[in-house]
């Protein structure tokens, strides 16, 4: 697999599986969407709003287009409908960035400073969509464990699973 092969298919899954996490929590309560279970950001609704977040600030570093909030923890949007059609947007945004890379891209570098400090990095982007797409997974993790304790399932979410779908032919 080529590495722009490689970032399109996660790009895919990315979209995949937040549509999956999406699908489940819109089953749970307000309260329980709400309820601080003690996951980094608290909620499934603040994990949600992470990623987005991430997502945009990371989009901004690759692209140097769109709003890069100022804060890890920012609530950018109240409801889960709200959120979730930023989502979507933003995973479309996603795929059409990844769509676009090739190999010399990937293999070359982007400048960027943390949100937290105004020290400026360069690296090569390979690593930092690596990364990227790493931070987005682990955070699902801790939404899927929370929709595990609260409704007592979760959505499966492993890549192999998403592989094997997406390799079937169309019925």
């Amino acid at each position: 697999m080529t590495p722009t092969a490689h970032y399109q298919m996660f790009g895919r899954y990315n979209a995949w599986a937040n549509g999956r996490l999406y699908d489940a929590a819109a089953e749970l309560s307000s309260e329980q969407y709400r309820a601080d279970r003690g996951a980094f950001f608290k909620s499934v609704h603040g994990s949600f709003n992470h990623l987005l977040v991430t997502d945009r600030i990371w989009m901004q570093r690759f692209t140097g287009e769109g709003d890069a909030p100022d804060r890890l923890d920012a609530i950018l949007f109240e409801t889960l409908a709200e959120l979730r059609a930023a989502r979507e947007a933003e995973d479309r945004r996603i795929v059409d960035f990844v769509d676009r890379l090739d190999d010399i891209r990937i293999a070359g570098t982007i400048k960027y400073r943390r949100v937290s400090s105004p020290e400026q990095f360069e690296q090569q982007l390979a690593p930092a969509l690596a990364h990227w797409f790493n931070h987005q997974t682990h955070h699902r993790g801790q939404v899927h464990a929370l929709l595990t304790g609260l409704a007592g399932k979760a959505p499966e979410l492993d890549l192999l699973y998403f592989q094997r779908l997406s390799a079937k032919p169309a019925a």
